[in-house]
């Protein structure tokens, strides 16, 4: 093994493969040896000093503004900040939140000066008289003031993080944080403070600020370590599969920001292959891979983000369009571009309508099964699975840990056919708030993919049985059309499907589809 090798493995294997969100940042301590009374209580004062330490530098970080002072006390904090325990961490994040939010008397005293200045006639500035062009000049001076006033105090604080060395960063941090705080207790002043944050940071990692980077295997081993750590669909087994993946008939790519070097904050991994694959083996197992000359497809197989504080800022869709753009440019033979996705929710949403079927009876159940899958099935089924009636027998089987329906190919003919139907009404049909109900589906069809193919037993591992019954889907990126796609599916939820997957659906539930 080369000393780069090495240095991968090593790092990896101090660190999980797939750490949790919130934990990612926290610095972890071990327990205290004495337990006695005095100990805690010495503990617990110098846990309550250091709070007072990092929230004092914090004030000093958005009140001061002398240069030198400033640098020091940004430094103090964010150096702090790490080493408060989780809890001091949510309460100095709540006191943001709460003591420097902005002034609302002072915003509704701005508004009663406001309403209370009579509107020259017509609302607009044109050449008029002096009296008039004074009441203008009230509104304009008003209108700053207001603009001032809403803008809360934190805002200071997040500039000012932004500009100092590891700000950008530690930003991320700090809003990973406040994500999971959130989850435990949803707090209005901070879920604003989120809210605001996000903002800031969608705006200072857009594309312009965004460096894209070719990750190979000539990058730093540090660089890689993290596409080994952070991968999120399909995670890496060794040192061989990280070098398949970087070579001949792949790439990898990586969005890099100059405040955060040598950490890809999104990176998405390509197949170079002559078809779209339809199974998962295809494209991380199948050896060799085809000549790059010889590729008309380009597959995104993973796309990962290693910030879990930029959750929300979808950074995947300017990602993608852009690496369509340079593979187009460096490989004019490939006029295909298509993922080869997992459906996270399905078993879970199919699994909810089962149960609920169960639970609700027969009079007002949904039977999700047509007369002729629910006579296959159960006739398949045998002694494996029972139930007074077929999706009974679907739910034992689909909510067996083992998934020894797999083992049965007669099983597994019986359950594709319903599997793959309702799959289609799940991806096309399913809505939340007027968008895919499955989170993935969400992401492509708003950065304007076409469903294009569900593939039976695309995914047998563990992971893809668990989430989809093994189906995964292929998204189509047809570049004259994305623009078109997206904007339909942001404006009206239109999901856009080629004929293959519509075919699944009974004609009217086609047209109930077409017509939402």
């Amino acid at each position: 093994m080369n000393k780069k090798g090495l240095a991968i493995l090593m790092r990896t294997k101090m660190r999980p493969l797939s750490p949790t969100p919130n934990r990612i940042y926290q610095m972890q301590f071990p327990p205290l040896e004495s337990s006695n009374v005095s100990s805690s209580q010495n503990a617990s004062s110098s846990t309550h000093r250091n709070f007072e330490q990092v929230q004092e530098s914090m004030h000093s970080a958005i009140s001061m503004n002398k240069r030198e002072i400033l640098d020091a006390a940004l430094n103090n904090f964010s150096e702090g900040y790490f080493v408060l325990p989780i809890e001091s961490r949510r309460k100095l994040l709540v006191t943001l939140a709460r003591e420097y939010d902005l002034s609302r008397a002072q915003v509704r005293e701005l508004m009663k000066q406001y309403l209370a200045i009579e509107l020259p006639h017509g609302d607009k500035a044109v050449d008029s008289g002096h009296e008039e062009e004074g009441s203008f000049s009230a509104f304009y001076g008003i209108e700053r003031n207001l603009r001032h006033s809403l803008k809360p105090m934190y805002e200071v604080l997040f500039e000012r993080l932004n500009k100092h060395p590891g700000g950008l960063r530690f930003l991320t941090i700090m809003r990973a944080d406040i994500l999971s705080f959130l989850k435990e207790d949803n707090i209005a002043a901070l879920r604003a403070l989120d809210s605001y944050l996000k903002e800031k940071l969608i705006t200072w990692l857009s594309p312009a600020n965004l460096h894209l980077h070719h990750i190979t295997w000539d990058d730093p081993a540090s660089l890689l370590e993290k596409i080994v750590t952070y991968e999120a669909v399909h995670p890496i087994s060794n040192l061989l599969d990280l070098k398949r993946r970087l070579g001949v008939g792949r790439r990898c790519f990586g969005y890099l920001h100059p405040a955060i070097p040598g950490e890809p904050l999104i990176f998405i991994e390509v197949a170079l292959l002559m078809n779209v694959a339809q199974t998962v083996q295809e494209v991380l197992w199948d050896d060799p891979p085809i000549p790059e000359c010889e590729a008309t497809c380009a597959l995104f197989y993973s796309i990962s983000s290693t910030q879990p504080g930029l959750s929300g800022i979808n950074l995947g869709k300017f990602l993608i369009k852009r690496v369509i753009d340079v593979v187009r440019k460096d490989m004019p033979s490939i006029s295909t571009f298509a993922t080869l996705s997992p459906i996270p929710g399905y078993m879970q949403w199919i699994l909810s309508k089962l149960a609920s079927a169960e639970r609700s009876g027969s009079t007002f159940s949904e039977n999700l099964l047509k007369p002729e899958e629910e006579s296959a099935l159960i006739d398949a089924a045998g002694e494996l699975a029972t139930g007074k009636n077929g999706m009974e027998v679907m739910w034992n089987l689909l909510a067996s840990a083992n998934y020894e329906w797999t083992n049965s190919a007669k099983l597994m003919s019986a359950l594709s056919t319903p599997l793959m139907r309702l799959c289609a009404r799940y991806l096309l049909q399913e809505k939340k708030r007027g968008k895919a109900l499955d989170s993935v589906a969400n992401f492509h069809l708003q950065n304007g993919a076409m469903v294009g193919r569900l593939n039976w037993m695309a995914d047998r591992s563990e992971k893809g049985l668990r989430q989809s019954a093994g189906i995964m889907v292929n998204y189509i990126y047809t570049v004259e059309k994305i623009e078109e796609n997206a904007q339909s599916y942001f404006s009206r939820g239109q999901t856009q499907a080629f004929p293959d997957v519509r075919s699944y659906l009974e004609p009217q539930e086609e047209h109930e589809e077409t017509k939402d």
